[in-house]
């Protein structure tokens, strides 16, 4: 299967504006890449490209006074194939973790851990450790907050989306990866391309999504509590422990996100 994938974005500055951009397609998704998803702007600025700590390749620019566009426009080969289940899947103790997996227990600027482990541990202490634990933790999220683009608001944390019971895709993820942290399961957060392959078309602007994964077994595994369904089409951007980490762009400088594109679907 082919996906066409891209984004166009339009910024306004009133005077010379660093930015640092995380929109590229995941290294491990890169090979997959049939047309590359070569950043552009206009007008044109010098570009410089880096990747962070947890791997995410950024672009670096100085966007000039007034309106600059970021774009690309990329095809993607896919298997086709809905997210990967895997229901035998342990814990593993945490003494016997992966070095590099022990960042992803703690807290973070979203994933407010100390805040919800009393109420983590009451609600999930009873389930079987593994993938069925990770499992009950979507389906609480997904049944516990309401999904609504007017509830978005950049700075709430997952304690905030578990008491308010609203949010988008990126405050489910949230608060399901901060509770997994609290049952000692390492969670990342994940944002990429999802669109609507091999589910009923949603009638609503589309944009990129967020979901998050878990370390079982000693693999990392994709799950997603707002849809709490394995989805077909999912294209990794970037990964880290919560949104903070892998925002689309940060500004350095009075800076306005005048539109905002998003595309993803199946090329036939």
């Amino acid at each position: 299967m082919k996906l066409s994938i891209g984004y166009a974005l339009r910024y306004q500055s009133l005077q010379p504006t660093p930015m640092i951009l995380n929109l590229n397609v995941h290294h491990t998704r890169a090979g997959d890449l049939i047309r590359a998803d070569d950043l552009t702007t206009d007008p044109r600025v010098p570009l410089a490209t880096y990747r962070d700590g947890f791997g995410n390749l950024c672009t670096r620019l100085v966007a000039p006074p007034g309106l600059i566009q970021i774009s690309a426009d990329a095809v993607i080969s896919d298997t086709g194939r809905p997210d990967p289940v895997a229901r035998h899947a342990q814990q593993i103790g945490v003494d016997q973790l992966p070095h590099d997996t022990l960042v992803y227990l703690l807290q973070s600027r979203y994933c407010d851990t100390e805040k919800l482990a009393n109420i983590a541990w009451s609600l999930f202490a009873n389930t079987p450790p593994g993938w069925a634990r990770v499992q009950a933790v979507c389906d609480f999220v997904h049944g516990h907050l309401t999904f609504g683009y007017q509830f978005a608001r950049p700075t709430r944390t997952a304690s905030e989306a578990y008491q308010e019971r609203q949010g988008v895709c990126r405050d489910f993820a949230h608060l399901a990866l901060t509770l997994c942290r609290c049952l000692n399961i390492p969670a990342r957060y994940c944002t990429g391309y999802l669109g609507d392959i091999g589910v009923p078309p949603v009638d609503a602007p589309m944009d990129f999504s967020g979901w998050f994964e878990v370390f079982l077994d000693g693999g990392w595994y994709t799950f997603d509590a707002r849809h709490n369904v394995p989805r077909i089409g999912r294209v990794l951007i970037a990964r880290g422990r919560d949104a903070a980490d892998v925002a689309i762009s940060m500004t350095f400088g009075p800076c306005t996100l005048e539109s905002f594109r998003v595309w993803t679907g199946e090329v036939h």
